[in-house]
């Protein structure tokens, strides 16, 4: 069965009929002509580039954590007088 794009409640390859299986999700479309339009190559390009946004959002997420903290809390849980190295602040002694 072929499935059709719809968009703003009308089929993007123009076809009429009442009983016609149709979708707004992309994956789902199987007619070729609406995957030739202009609309669902828009929408195509849309995802596509959301998808890439996340990552790239995911990943700065990732790569910002805070060494600073990280390597203080590191320091702070070992044992004995451990002095904070310079530029943290004039840490007294741990």
């Amino acid at each position: 069965m072929v499935t059709h794009y719809k968009v703003a409640g009308q089929l993007a390859c123009g076809t009429h009929g009442s009983n016609l299986a149709s979708s707004t999700k992309l994956t789902r479309v199987k007619c070729r002509n609406c995957r030739n339009t202009d609309v669902y190559k828009e929408a195509k390009k849309a995802e596509r580039n959301a998808a890439r946004r996340a990552a790239r959002r995911a990943k700065a997420a990732h790569v910002s954590n805070d060494w600073r903290a990280a390597w203080q809390e590191r320091l702070t849980g070992l044992p004995g007088l451990q002095r904070l190295p310079r530029g943290f602040g004039g840490q007294p002694y741990v």
